[in-house]
């Protein structure tokens, strides 16, 4: 049904900031100040982002062990979109995962607005680098529309309905209504992400589908890279689960309108943004059961 393509587009950006308003509701936002005081995560965090996993993007997309090869035919846009999406780790629902997977969530959601904010500033540097295109050029209009509209306002919104819902039947409810919404806002993000787009992909299937065993390779190669890295910085359990679900999981719904604003030549970057979201949320599967048996 390719009609429904454009307006399932339109409410990706609203669909998505209820389920924000959803997490935020299911987290004690009292318990985000001593997080943000803890310096060892948020070190780990960024150097595991920002340090380690751009050597993994090079490593996957440029040498001669990497699935996809530095010499091969592959479309710009392809090479693009798996570059960009990979280079920026989630702020959204990876916080939902972590909770699953029994990871420091609290700690995840305080450093959020951090790892938006450093990725909106590495990415224009890191991806005309690994993709070979100096004039490739990133607007940073979209990060600040999903700072805002995904993180500020669902976090004040969630933060007025906790310090009110002793005196407020009205905050009740709604705090009720969230953690019954979770799994169908859940549902609906993934239908306007995947309905919006499923169109185009279904029609350029053979350019999407060589990105594939690269998602996948990064998902397995970040599970111990996480471990390691949570250990190295001397983190508490939860904490390296936390950051081992942080290494993996991508943030494809926030890059997606980057993918969709990049020229016409690449429009098969938008193809492969989409395609890594449904493969990582399989790998989710996998590691809400693995993370709390590997990390014990």
């Amino acid at each position: 049904m390719p009609a429904l393509a454009s307006p399932l587009e339109a409410a990706l950006t609203p669909v998505l900031a209820l389920l924000m308003c959803a997490t935020f509701l299911a987290v004690p936002l009292a318990r985000l100040g001593p997080a943000l005081r803890d310096g060892r995560f948020i070190g780990a965090i960024l150097t595991l982002n920002f340090v380690v996993v751009p050597a993994v993007v090079w490593l996957l997309t440029r040498t001669d062990h990497g699935l996809l090869l530095a010499g091969a035919p592959v479309e710009a846009g392809t090479r693009v979109g798996i570059v960009l999406v990979l280079l920026a780790p989630c702020v959204d629902y990876v916080i939902a995962f972590t909770g699953l997977a029994g990871g420091a969530r609290d700690r995840l959601l305080a450093t959020a607005p951090l790892l938006l904010l450093v990725q909106a500033a590495l990415i224009p540097l890191y991806l005309p680098l690994m993709v070979g295109t100096e004039s490739l050029r990133l607007e940073p209009g979209p990060f600040v529309e999903a700072l805002t509209v995904l993180l500020v306002i669902p976090l004040i919104l969630a933060a007025v309905v906790q310090a009110t819902r002793r005196r407020s039947r009205l905050s009740r409810g709604i705090e009720r209504a969230g953690a019954v919404g979770m799994v169908p806002l859940m549902m609906a993000t993934l239908l306007t992400v995947v309905g919006a787009q499923s169109a185009k992909i279904g029609s350029d299937l053979a350019t999407v589908l060589i990105a594939v065993p690269t998602f996948i390779l990064f998902l397995i190669v970040m599970l111990p890279l996480g471990i390691l890295a949570g250990k190295a910085f001397g983190l508490d359990v939860p904490g390296t689960r936390a950051l081992t679900m942080s290494g993996a999981t991508r943030n494809s719904l926030v890059v997606l309108p980057l993918a969709l604003a990049l020229p016409e030549p690449l429009n098969a970057a938008a193809l492969v943004v989409v395609t890594q979201t449904l493969v990582e949320l399989t790998g989710m599967l996998v590691y809400v059961r693995a993370v709390p048996r590997l990390i014990r």
